[in-house]
């Protein structure tokens, strides 16, 4: 049977976007392979080596033009004195110091030269003490706290500019911490190191004097890259009793026992300097600026409301689709390589960025916080209008 003239093109059209209403829809949830030889199931939602999810939160910092519009983070305001942060000088967390960066140029920050070295979140380190005594330093947090088990990544720029911590973070308490740190001090282009410290805060860690390096859950990797140059994406998979460490999707290290986490906490985003000669160095000679385009955290909530309206979406989403196979509403989460880090590839989240949101809570199919998906319910619909609209212009 021989196409209507001139339809070809319109029903292309019509597929395509059908076919990204059904990639967006998730209701039962979100899954990634285990590397090999890590796929015994578990409490953390693994199994037949894959991973499931059941929440996300997808933040498309480069899109965004101001970030008190994303309730979904907070940013932080707050002191530490010099002798608490253990450093020659005070934190002064400020909320300045956490500002937009649109791809125009025209974000919160309206002089572009100061707005850093990309398009996203800005995080500054300033090199002029506050007082004579704290340097300014910068923290984006995100507002849910029933992040357990999960998928956690950010695309990141980091700053050349000597003596700062550059930190990407899940938090539960002092003795419970999932870290990825760069010190910038480190850094040295002519040898081609660039440093990033995996850690994890525990009891054994407190003991001593929270000096990660004196117990197992301590490792020094080489980026096969120069962080401060582009955009790359930096993981962890928090899971039950190990945690495993990315950059671009290659696995870093992997960190194994009861040091681990066991329960839920938040997101962290941090850029500081206190002057400790052993750590941040500093502070730094000029402003210092560490560039966040976008997070994405794909993970179970402690929450059990969610979890039981999760669960009943899933069966509803199933039943209404005969043909899922009892699998067909799971998203696949791709991989992010440093060709797609300033932008993230693929996000099941489509909504705008720029209207108002609340920090949510809810799963999968919460169309009123960052876990909004599209529902496969809503395609027969869809296409019946633009199949309408696209007869209606043929034959008129």
């Amino acid at each position: 049977m021989s196409c209507l003239p001139g339809l070809g093109p319109w029903l292309v059209l019509l597929l395509a976007l059908l076919s990204c209403l059904v990639a967006a829809d998730c209701e039962c949830g979100f899954v990634q392979d285990l590397p090999p030889a890590e796929g015994a199931g578990g409490k953390d939602g693994s199994a037949d080596g894959r991973l499931l999810f059941t929440n996300m939160m997808e933040s498309k910092f480069f899109e965004l033009r101001n970030i008190s519009r994303d309730g979904n983070w907070k940013r932080q305001q707050y002191n530490v004195s010099a002798r608490a942060g253990r450093g020659e000088y005070g934190k002064a967390f400020a909320v300045q110091n956490v500002y937009t960066v649109a791809a125009d140029g025209h974000g919160e920050s309206v002089d572009d030269a100061d707005a850093g070295p990309g398009e996203g979140i800005a995080l500054v380190v300033g090199s002029t003490l506050v007082d004579d005594e704290a340097v300014p330093v910068a923290e984006l947090a995100s507002a849910r706290k029933d992040m357990f088990f999960g998928s956690y990544r950010a695309g990141m720029k980091l700053t050349p500019v000597n003596g700062t911590c550059a930190a990407f973070f899940w938090y539960f308490n002092d003795t419970q911490e999932i870290d990825m740190e760069f010190l910038s001090r480190e850094f040295d282009a002519s040898k081609k190191l660039y440093p990033v410290n995996l850690v994890i805060q525990s009891e054994a860690s407190r003991q001593a004097g929270y000096d990660a390096s004196k117990t197992g859950t301590f490792k020094v990797v080489n980026l096969t890259f120069d962080p401060t140059e582009g955009f790359h994406e930096y993981r962890f998979d928090y899971l039950h009793n190990r945690v495993l460490f990315y950059a671009d999707s290659k696995l870093l290290a992997e960190m194994n026992g009861t040091s681990v986490p066991s329960g839920p906490g938040h997101v962290i985003l941090q850029h500081w300097s206190n002057g400790n000669s052993k750590w941040s160095g500093g502070p730094p000679k000029q402003d210092a600026v560490m560039t966040v385009s976008y997070v994405k955290a794909y993970f179970n909530s402690s929450d059990a409301q969610l979890q039981s309206t999760f669960a009943e979406a899933c069966q509803k989403a199933r039943d209404d689709d005969a043909d899922s196979g009892g699998n067909g509403r799971v998203c696949r989460i791709p991989d992010v390589t440093a060709s797609n880090a300033s932008t993230g590839g693929t996000f099941f989240n489509t909504s705008d960025p720029n209207q108002p949101s609340s920090s949510g809570g809810g799963g999968a199919d919460d169309s009123g916080s960052d876990s909004s998906a599209v529902h496969l319910s809503s395609t027969p619909t869809m296409a019946a209008v633009l199949l309408s609209m696209v007869v209606l212009m043929v034959y008129s």
